[in-house]
């Protein structure tokens, strides 16, 4: 709700009324974050700070459970609780302090997959934004490319925007979306997984 809101101010000068605004960013702002990969307003043309709110619904995600890619609410309302977490210890060391979510407590076991994720998580975006750079595209449509891939959002900025497609891109930066499509969609580990030799010798 915060990000329509933000959105809707941010782009009221570009439409009729306050309705029409708050029409399209409550679509686009929902059909980022559940992926659902459509447009009805070309948010390329937004200002700069619709954007980069746009770009963080991308990472974050929806909800856990959910087949929509990103790195789920979930994992992220756990990282940050272990961060709040961390600076509490260091102000208390002797203080112990749980991390709960929906009132249940989270394993330590948990909350350390999740810190291993988002690392995996950003070592194949960045490897990703460096190999796709070779075709010398905008900064923009680089990384957005990539997050959109990786997170199976569907439309970008820049060249892969609602209004546009990859099809500019080289055959070699396609098969390294087409590997992070794979790997967002699957969460990394299972394919991480069938890549590791041990998996296939037998015991």
């Amino acid at each position: 709700m915060a990000s329509i809101a933000i959105i809707t101010l941010n782009i009221l000068g570009r439409y009729a009324n306050i309705w029409e605004a708050l029409r399209y960013s409550s679509f686009s702002v929902a059909t980022i974050i559940s992926t659902t990969g459509f447009g009805t307003a070309d948010f390329n043309l937004w200002p700069t700070l619709s954007k980069v709110i746009l770009c963080l619904l991308m990472i974050i995600g929806a909800c856990a459970g959910n087949t929509a890619g990103g790195l789920k609410v979930s994992r992220f309302m756990i990282l940050v609780k272990s961060v709040k977490r961390e600076i509490i210890k260091i102000a208390n060391p002797r203080e112990i302090t749980r991390i709960r979510v929906d009132g249940k407590s989270v394993e330590e076991r948990l909350s350390s997959g999740v810190s291993v994720y988002l690392t995996v998580y950003v070592f194949i975006v960045l490897c990703s934004i460096i190999l796709i750079s070779i075709d010398g595209f905008d900064f923009e449509t680089t990384v957005t490319a990539v997050l959109s891939c990786f997170n199976n959002i569907g439309p970008g900025l820049g060249m892969v925007g609602p209004t546009g497609n990859f099809s500019s891109f080289s055959d070699f930066s396609k098969i390294i979306l087409s590997m992070d499509m794979l790997l967002g969609r699957l969460e990394i580990f299972p394919l991480l997984l069938l890549m590791t030799p041990s998996v296939w010798i037998k015991k």
